[in-house]
């Protein structure tokens, strides 16, 4: 991935936009209070962009970018099997078909063991915001390349429509993942299309049943469509705890410890029970 090229200088400027409009948001108004502070989980998650950047850039260039783009020299997938398209449409369609094809890799990336291992990085997080939402293992991001190539080369979208969904992915998780209070019903309006902060928090609460729900990550229709929509959690957005029961700090925060997780197993038995190290910040 060379970062002089246009189509990554508009998602690098999008994604820095994105982020900080969405941090000072929460900041202003918070969801629910800070457990712990921002120093002590933004060097992680954010650390591991960093490695995520650069090892991306390591491996040969399957973006899938580059793959929208050799599909349409090449005449690879369905629209252009079935076409020709209008622009307008090839991108729609591109932008609907990844999402639901980025959901089916979420759902699955739950159900095998090996690969919950590696999106565990993400959920174990002890507090929400925008920074979880770029919390991912490397090699989640790797394998997560070459399923959204193949779905694009399956497709063989216009690399427009490939760019428009690399923004909208990542400007979304960070909106998903924001500790963000929205109008009770402005969320139930974006809620029949859009993925809210109050939809996803549902999916990194602590109980496995809520865990595996709303899997989504821009549009609310599948969890709906799938029987995988749950509207909150049981202890209510304040109430619930968020992370995986056993991963507590000592696995949870810290750069070196988050590349290494995958490896690690749960000190404790996987029943609700509060960290002690948030039990105590909360007292505060």
């Amino acid at each position: 991935m060379d970062l002089a090229t246009p189509d990554v200088q508009i998602r690098l400027s999008a994604f820095i936009a994105s982020f900080a409009v969405l941090a000072v948001a929460e900041a202003m108004a918070p969801r629910r209070p800070r457990a712990l502070g921002r120093r002590q989980r933004w060097g992680g998650n954010l650390g591991l962009v960093a490695i995520d950047t650069i090892v991306v850039r390591l491996v040969p260039p399957v973006t899938a970018v580059a793959v929208a783009a050799l599909a349409e020299a090449r005449g690879w997938g369905v629209l252009h099997a079935t076409g020709p398209w209008p622009v307008w449409v090839g991108v729609l369609v591109a932008v609907v078909w990844l999402d639901f094809a980025i959901y089916l890799q979420h759902v699955l990336f739950h159900a095998v063991p090996a690969l919950w291992r590696l999106h565990r990085v993400h959920h174990t997080d002890l507090d929400l915001d925008v920074s979880t939402g770029v919390r991912f293992h490397p090699v989640e991001m790797l394998l997560s390349m070459g399923f959204k190539s193949a779905a694009v080369a399956a497709l063989g979208p216009p690399v427009a429509g490939v760019i428009l969904f690399e923004i909208v992915l990542n400007a979304g998780s960070l909106w998903s993942h924001a500790n963000l209070r929205l109008p009770p019903a402005a969320d139930r309006l974006l809620r029949a299309m859009l993925v809210t902060p109050d939809m996803h928090r549902v999916h990194h609460s602590a109980d496995p049943t809520e865990t595996d729900t709303n899997f989504g990550f821009t549009l609310s229709w599948w969890d709906r469509l799938l029987g995988t929509y749950r509207a909150q959690p049981k202890a209510g957005h304040e109430g619930m705890q968020i992370g995986v029961v056993g991963f507590d700090a000592h696995v949870a925060l810290g750069l070196h410890r988050l590349v290494a997780q995958p490896w690690t197993t749960a000190r404790a038995p996987r029943v609700l029970e509060e960290d002690p190290q948030i039990r105590a910040a909360r007292s505060r």
